[in-house]
């Protein structure tokens, strides 16, 4: 295997697809930058400047920016440059696919629980 990789990924806070590139990360125990593009609309802006589009996760790793992938995507690349080697552990979190109904109800309703309760309009992204 090469050097440690320097990695950057434009996220989302709740976002299927997020947790999934954050579950290759931990899976390969890969040190990386997060850029959360929600909680940092800079961060959205720069992830679009970078890969010409507007659509997440997009991971930068050693310059090239990888965007709009999956981390069953980014896993495939990294073996394939040969960053990483290939592993049969099982990441800890689905690596391909977005958030379930249920996912996004139950942080939808943690979220508005902590913005301010009932009787509050919460708008979520």
């Amino acid at each position: 295997m090469s050097e440690t990789p320097t990695i950057t990924c434009y996220l989302k806070t709740y976002c299927g697809w997020s947790e999934g590139v954050r579950a290759i990360m931990r899976k390969y125990d890969l040190d990386f930058e997060e850029k959360d593009i929600i909680q940092n609309p800079a961060f959205r802006w720069e992830m679009e400047q970078k890969s010409g589009q507007p659509l997440s996760p997009c991971v930068e790793i050693n310059g090239e920016m990888l965007a709009d992938v999956s981390g069953e995507e980014v896993e495939a690349w990294m073996v394939e440059q040969g960053l990483v080697a290939p592993s049969d552990v099982e990441p800890d979190a689905p690596i391909d696919s977005s958030c379930s109904p249920e996912q996004h109800e139950a942080r939808a309703r943690a979220e508005a629980e902590s913005a301010g309760g009932a009787g509050k309009i919460v708008f979520l992204d």
